[in-house]
């Protein structure tokens, strides 16, 4: 018998062998990142990191990736993927971001850094442009030492990326274009910015906090000058 396309959310947390002992704590636990990521075979770089935590909350929300088993689609399609739980929303997701975003007005709050990764980029012939698996550690290394607070990223329009040689490429076997896998084509981005604010129109209408659409707004006017 085969096992439901969905059966991977469905293993206990207990079971995994190095698991936090505090992890059911009422007191909670430190979160120092939150790592978002889909699968997008073009436009979207290794990984980035928000410029704050409510440009954080934005790209949670406007998250895209290309369609799988877990979800409803059937063949390669991008989808809107917010949160990367699009299928499992409970409850009216302009009331959820709003959630998210008053996570930054609690009294003495230590907010985490918010990242997206993308471990699928395609080069122009079709083939993976990072090696992934284990060498994905490679990007963990990076988002570790930016939560050390080390200068290790320069700004772009869509937030922060490594800077030029700041991810360790030490012993990889494969070699790996770093331009192309971090490049920001312009219209890729102006076709991004239009796409979300139509799934935000449709989907979100005026349930939409302020703070999102803000954003949006903000990254529109940061391509249209890339």
């Amino acid at each position: 018998m085969a096992a439901h396309p969905n059966s991977r959310f469905c293993t206990p947390a207990s079971q995994c062998p190095i698991i936090d002992p505090a992890w059911e704590s009422s007191e909670g636990v430190p979160i120092e990142a939150i790592m978002f990521g889909g699968r997008r075979p073009k436009g979207v770089p290794l990984v980035y990191e928000s410029f704050n935590w409510q440009h954080g909350v934005f790209l949670g929300a406007a998250m895209r990736s290309e369609s799988t088993s877990a979800a409803e689609h059937e063949g390669k399609v991008i989808m809107h993927d917010p949160f990367a739980m699009r299928p499992f929303f409970g409850y009216n997701f302009g009331h959820y971001l709003s959630h998210w975003l008053s996570m930054e007005r609690r009294p003495n709050v230590k907010l985490p850094k918010v990242f997206h990764v993308n471990w699928f980029r395609k080069s122009s012939e079709g083939k993976f442009l990072w090696p992934g698996f284990g060498e994905n550690a490679r990007v963990l290394d990076w988002i570790f030492r930016r939560i050390n607070k080390e200068d290790c990223a320069t700004e772009s329009p869509i937030g922060f990326i490594p800077k030029p040689g700041a991810l360790n490429l030490d012993g990889l076997k494969e070699k790996v274009d770093m331009e192309e896998l971090f490049s920001l084509p312009k219209d890729f981005w102006s076709k991004e910015v239009d796409a979300v604010k139509k799934y935000f129109d449709e989907q979100v209408n005026d349930d939409l906090p302020e703070e999102v659409a803000s954003e949006l707004e903000q990254l529109k006017k940061r391509v249209a000058h890339m």
